[in-house]
């Protein structure tokens, strides 16, 4: 399936850039890696999977050994969604950001001025 690879979606406190595989399907995606952007520039990274994905990734990793042989998965900046696609995707990152507010930790955060200076 031929698209952007990036796609970003503005809502109305931040703009979120979700980073789409080439056999990925939009509607249906079950594991993203996205970039969100404050409109003061600050930013914050966030992987969604829903469910189904994590015992995929964790069965996975149970035939290569990674993670003792599948016994666990660890993402700093997960966001567990119960459906594919980047509506539902995007719709769960308003809702964390509606509920714990735009200067929060609760997702890994970064400041690209803060990164300039370095």
């Amino acid at each position: 399936m031929a698209h952007e690879p990036l796609v970003t979606v503005e809502t109305a406190d931040f703009s979120v850039t979700h980073v789409l595989a080439l056999d990925d399907d939009a509607d249906t995606v079950e594991d993203v890696d996205a970039v969100i952007r404050a409109r003061n520039g600050i930013g914050w990274t966030a992987t969604c999977m829903t469910p189904r994905k994590i015992a995929e990734v964790m069965d996975d990793r149970a035939t290569t050994g990674e993670c003792a042989d599948g016994l666990y998965l660890r993402i700093p900046d997960l966001v567990i969604v119960r459906e594919g696609g980047l509506d539902a995707m995007t719709r769960a990152l308003v809702d964390l950001f509606a509920k714990y507010g735009m200067d929060t930790d609760v997702l890994p955060r970064f400041d690209d001025e803060e990164d300039e200076d370095r």
